[in-house]
């Protein structure tokens, strides 16, 4: 990838590691997982509508016969997603469930195998059996107790897969739109779903502190469009395999702002499990990858 593709990839690693310990303080500080989630998504969407608006901007409707295949990716990576990490994050630590997102480049590849009919390497297969041993690891230790799995590990889990499904069906739309006209189309069709949460949303924002609000409306802006945004910049200018790479480094940003923010600190079972995915992982997505360039060299592919 190029450096611009690269620093946009590591701003918004940045960003979407921090917006695990924002939830957690959204959470603490008074907000119900459903409050947080449509609040913050009205919040995003917002924002979208006003650059849509703004004059002299360029911005352009989704055409017909894409708006299904919108509508579907935006309810999958927006409100599946975000349901998953906001209601998981009610019982596990916001490192957590940073670990087990940043595993999701091993779902990528099994989705990839299964839909896209890719093929893999035997050093791909054997990186994604030590990757699914250390989700194992983090979910089993995410509860605090032995070969016990919290609700709260499963539905970030859920969110893992579906933001590997955003993420690999996502990028041909980036040939017809721009990558903040999609990110608006993606944002306005998953905030519909929340709005079930309506019912009691004013009260429980004045029932919440100043930190919860101040963390929803940072998460609004920042996690929840802005990230979104870069993110999808960085997917139009780089490999999708490429980009994907510098989700390694969001655990680790989770689990350092959720340190110095919240003093929340994974179990060492999750932390042992987290070490064992990132690795499978990267065998996965780095080290499969070069042995195939490197095989297709060989034999005279490329």
């Amino acid at each position: 990838m190029n450096r611009k593709a690269f620093f946009l990839a590591l701003f918004t690693v940045i960003i979407w590691g921090s917006g695990f310990a924002a939830i957690r303080a959204s959470l603490m500080g008074g907000y119900t997982p459903g409050h947080l989630v449509l609040t913050r998504f009205l919040i995003a969407s917002s924002v979208f509508v006003i650059y849509a608006l703004w004059p002299g901007t360029k911005f352009s409707l989704p055409r017909k016969k894409d708006l299904v295949k919108i509508l579907l990716l935006g309810w999958v990576g927006i409100s599946v997603y975000h349901f998953g990490v906001t209601f998981g994050e009610e019982t596990i630590s916001a490192g957590t469930a940073g670990m087990l997102i940043g595993s999701s480049p091993i779902f990528t590849a099994l989705i990839a195998v299964i839909v896209l009919k890719e093929r893999l390497s035997t050093i791909e297969w054997f990186g994604m059996l030590i990757g699914i041993i250390g989700i194992l690891l983090i979910t089993i230790g995410s509860e605090g107790a032995l070969f016990t799995i919290s609700k709260g590990a499963l539905l970030v889990l859920m969110a893992s897969v579906a933001t590997s499904l955003f993420f690999v069906f996502q990028k041909p739309l980036l040939v017809k739109y721009t990558p903040i006209e999609l990110t608006a189309y993606f944002t306005w069709a998953g905030t519909l779903p929340f709005f079930i949460y309506f019912p009691g949303l004013l009260e429980g924002i004045q029932d919440a502190s100043l930190e919860a609000n101040l963390s929803t409306v940072y998460m609004g802006i920042f996690p929840a469009a802005v990230a979104y945004v870069t993110w999808a910049t960085a997917l139009s200018l780089g490999a999708a395999g490429s980009i994907a790479s510098m989700l390694y480094f969001e655990p680790v940003v989770a689990i350092f702002i959720a340190w110095i923010w919240l003093k929340e600190f994974p179990s060492t079972l999750s932390i042992i499990g987290g070490i064992v995915a990132i690795s499978g992982v990267i065998i996965v997505g780095w080290i499969g990858h070069r042995y195939r360039l490197k095989k297709a060299k060989n034999i005279g592919y490329l």
